[in-house]
């Protein structure tokens, strides 16, 4: 039995993957039990002044684990887990996976609006958060969320929790349990999507931990590994590739930067002796910046994964030669498929390719628009399929059926191009998204909100190009006559709906119409590039 909702994958195909050696019916917490067997004594987690070995990391997470249980907590039940970067997180996620509980990994930017809906998507039993971070009370909206569903949630609170449950009261004597299914879904993540509302993405203990391993061999990643994490640890890219779990399974150093920033983030690199980062685009670039600024060198430094956007050749080079360490590029998605650049690859393919599937099970297709494979160079649709790679979202029948072929394969979205070597470049999106900074906003959820104002009449999202971020967003509104509505009214609006704070607008236009095409709709296109002229 597995969770309601749940695509899996064909028996046949399974049964190959098991029989390859790909999927080894081990859970996900044996990745922490096994390091804490092996290297008992070695620091496993460094965050702020605490560091935990991965002995102590262990006990916690049996203690923990103990905790979810007295309250309630069992195999398959679903809990929001909203947490910023600290040890906590990595305590709260190994605990459910070792109870066969399943996160849902929030990040600290959502708001009501998200939380409610995967609370009320998923039937979560629980939601764990901080008390307070950078000013905003996750108490004060787990009231709202509970008030949305009309039901009450084990709230779990790290710091002060109020009338909540305190986090550091989940502390019970380990015991004995069943073991858990590696087949059953392990976490469910959050897709960037380009629909309205978030897609989730069940991943499997089986599948999970075949992309970690992979990841490991690939980075070549080891116990000498200090891993610094300054992006959101929920995000897929610094948990998985190899990120916060391939570290485990190597018996390596997390290190957990409560920020991006480089005034937090330089002095952890000099002080933890950080030898390997990762970071999407725009931050890469604003720590090379802040970096020459203060001429400041990191010679433990020695490798930057860079992930999560198109990173171009100018750009790729201007870091490995600010930073003089090697980077690598990292070109993935949370539904399964990644690839990277070969740490021997030659200067000219890390540069200039986003690198290649990391996996001997990954299979890829570029096809044109009627799902022909398009001729070999040429830029088409990326297709995948394989045995970390899902078959389906979380209880999302009608858009799966667009969302994958009849034989399986993942619409992934993304327009590229295969060298001659078998490397990919990037060359766009086929889906109407924004990548604001590495993070995937779906314009239609903004209209969406947009629209639900009586005095908007019409609303177009559409990302504008930016040196920094990639793309910022860009709302461009037409109020009603007898609505005198200004940009502050609209991002208050916003705000009021409890969105995620990365999705909100960078600019607010008030138009007097939109363009439109021959039929009639929007034309995102000439609106985009209007906005970007104006911008200049």
């Amino acid at each position: 039995m597995s969770v309601a909702g749940f695509v899996a994958w064909p028996a046949e195909v399974a049964v190959r993957y098991r029989s390859e050696g790909w999927w080894s019916g081990r859970p996900l917490d044996h990745l922490l039990r096994s390091a804490a067997e092996q290297l008992a004594d070695h620091v496993a987690v460094v965050c702020g002044e605490r560091r935990v070995t991965y002995r102590e990391l262990d006990d916690r997470v049996d203690r923990k684990a103990s905790g979810f249980e007295r309250l309630g907590i069992t195999a398959r039940d679903r809990v929001v887990v909203q947490l910023p970067n600290v040890l906590e997180l990595i305590e709260t996620i190994f605990a459910l996976f070792r109870l066969g509980a399943i996160p849902v990994m929030a990040l600290p930017g959502h708001r009501r609006s998200e939380i409610t809906y995967f609370c009320r998507h998923t039937d979560a039993k629980a939601y764990v958060v901080a008390d307070e971070v950078l000013g905003f009370d996750y108490r004060a909206l787990a009231r709202e969320v509970e008030a949305a569903l009309g039901r009450r949630l084990v709230t779990i609170v790290v710091g002060e929790p109020q009338e909540h449950d305190a986090y550091e009261n989940l502390d019970e004597a380990p015991r004995d349990r069943r073991p858990v299914d590696a087949s059953e879904v392990a976490l469910l993540q959050l897709s960037g999507g380009s629909t309205g509302t978030p897609k989730l993405i069940p991943r499997t203990h089986d599948d999970y931990r075949y992309s970690v391993e992979q990841s490991v061999r690939v980075c070549g990643f080891d116990a000498s590994v200090r891993y610094l994490v300054a992006l959101p640890a929920a995000h897929n890219f610094p948990m998985s590739s190899p990120g916060i779990l391939g570290c485990i399974h190597a018996g390596a150093r997390i290190v957990l930067s409560p920020q991006p920033q480089p005034d937090v983030v330089f002095p952890l690199i000099q002080r933890e002796s950080i030898n390997v980062a990762a970071a999407v685009p725009p931050l890469a670039r604003l720590w090379l910046l802040a970096a020459r600024t203060r001429r400041v060198r990191f010679p433990s430094l020695r490798l930057l994964q860079i992930g999560g956007a198109r990173l171009d050749a100018d750009a790729a080079a201007a870091i490995r030669s600010g930073f003089e360490c090697e980077v690598q590029q990292v070109f993935g998605m949370a539904e399964g498929l990644v690839c990277y650049t070969r740490l021997d690859d030659p200067l000219e393919r890390i540069l200039g390719t986003q690198g290649r599937p990391m996996a001997p099970g990954d299979e890829v297709r570029i096809v044109d628009d009627e799902d022909h494979d398009v001729a070999e160079g040429d830029v088409g649709h990326l297709l995948t399929r394989g045995p970390y790679t899902i078959r389906g979202y979380y209880d999302a029948t009608e858009h799966n059926a667009t969302a994958f072929t009849a034989d399986g394969f993942y619409r992934t979205g993304d327009l590229v191009r295969r060298t001659a070597d078998g490397d990919l470049v990037v060359e766009g999106r086929a889906k109407e998204q924004i990548n604001r900074g590495g993070e995937k906003i779906a314009p239609l959820e903004l209209e969406h909100h947009l629209l639900a104002h009586e005095g908007i009449v019409d609303a177009a999202v559409v990302g504008v190009q930016d040196n920094l971020l990639g793309e910022r967003i860009c709302a461009a509104v037409v109020a009603h006559p007898k609505h005198a509505l200004t940009r502050k009214d609209v991002l208050r609006h916003l705000e009021d709906r409890g969105i995620a704070t990365f999705k909100l607008p960078d600019r607010v236009e008030l138009l007097p119409t939109l363009p439109k095409t021959k039929v009639g709709k929007i034309d995102k296109k000439q609106l985009a590039e209007s906005l970007h002229r104006g911008a200049r």
